[in-house]
């Protein structure tokens, strides 16, 4: 069931007109009574009910739909995904982008489902502990995308530790043993260290060490490229870079050309992601593609077959992924 303001109260040890009033008018209680009313909402999982009084029994049809990024083309095309299978049901999507912050995205969501969402699509499978616990006791449905794992309720993604084995596996069969691998704010992008931590393994098995180099900057071009003049500047006996995303590895591509370093012959290029950009610079890229629309519309059909009452055939589904073997490795 559903924690209630009662449920808070005792939590708090005061009476449910106060954590109405922190609810309503936060000013108007002391800092140390709201302080930990507040403690309180987030030990329970309690997510305030916006549609008060005779709407609260409403069927709302928006979904809510909460991303790490916007600006990032992966999440547009699953949002794409998702999008196309609510509208033909009648939904609509509530969209949130975290910018890969946690506390960011548990007041989403807190604020998403008091709104009586009528059920939620949220990227990844880590959330802080009061998002996890408003999660465990929110009753709609609710996927959990873009990797596998243990869900609250359905799960829909891909491999990463194993995408990450596939690609080390391809470059070790081209002959490449000075491999490195390059992200950027592992922190925040875990699924970038997750498929690091695959490369890792495989590289290992094979006697090798498994040098990692970290940008601080998020995957843009222009961060590839200051990439490769790193690793040139401090592994200059690599032969190959594992990038964790398209957008790293195509600003290093274009910025070899810029240097005259020859790709594949000077130093092989791979990435993440399957972009479309990749295929069309030269070399075109060596990636891993991940079927993103597919993700958001897996997604959206597990959801609407829950709100229809109909059975699944499995929670989790793993949608799986394609190397692609480019010329740039």
């Amino acid at each position: 069931m559903q924690p209630t303001i009662a449920d808070v109260a005792r939590e708090a040890e005061v009476s449910a007109i106060t954590v109405s009033r922190v609810l309503n008018a936060p000013a108007s209680v002391r800092a140390k009574t709201r302080a930990r009313v507040e403690a309180a909402i987030d030990k329970v999982g309690y997510v305030r009910n916006m549609l008060a009084g005779s709407l609260a029994s409403a069927n709302s049809r928006f979904i809510a739909v909460v991303v790490p990024s916007l600006s990032n083309i992966v999440f547009i095309e699953v949002i794409k995904g998702l999008q196309s299978e609510f509208e033909k049901h009648g939904y609509q999507i509530l969209l949130g982008n975290t910018d890969y912050d946690l506390e960011r995205e548990c007041q989403l969501v807190r604020t998403f489902l008091g709104w009586s969402s009528s059920a939620l699509v949220i990227s990844g499978l880590r959330h802080n502990d009061a998002c996890q616990r408003i999660l465990r006791e929110w009753p709609n449905p609710i996927a959990e995308i873009m990797e596998l794992g243990e869900a609250v309720d359905i799960n829909v993604g891909l491999d990463h530790p194993e995408a990450g084995r596939c690609m080390a596996r391809h470059l070790l069969s081209c002959g490449y043993q000075n491999i490195v691998y390059v992200a950027a704010q592992m922190a925040n992008d875990y699924r970038a260290r997750l498929r690091y931590e695959g490369h890792r393994e495989i590289l290992e098995a094979a006697g090798l060490e498994a040098p990692l180099i970290e940008m601080d900057q998020l995957g843009q071009f222009e961060t590839g490229a200051k990439a490769l003049d790193k690793v040139k500047a401090i592994l200059p006996e690599a032969d190959a870079i594992h990038f964790a995303n398209d957008d790293l590895a195509t600003g290093a591509i274009l910025h070899a050309q810029r240097r005259g370093i020859r790709v594949p012959e000077d130093i092989a290029i791979a990435g993440f992601n399957g972009l479309p950009i990749g295929q069309h610079i030269s070399p075109n890229l060596t990636t891993i593609c991940s079927p993103r629309e597919s993700i958001g519309r897996l997604s959206a059909r597990a959801i609407i077959a829950r709100l229809e009452g109909k059975p699944l055939t499995a929670s989790s589904h793993d949608v799986g992924f394609e190397l692609h073997v480019g010329e740039s490795a």
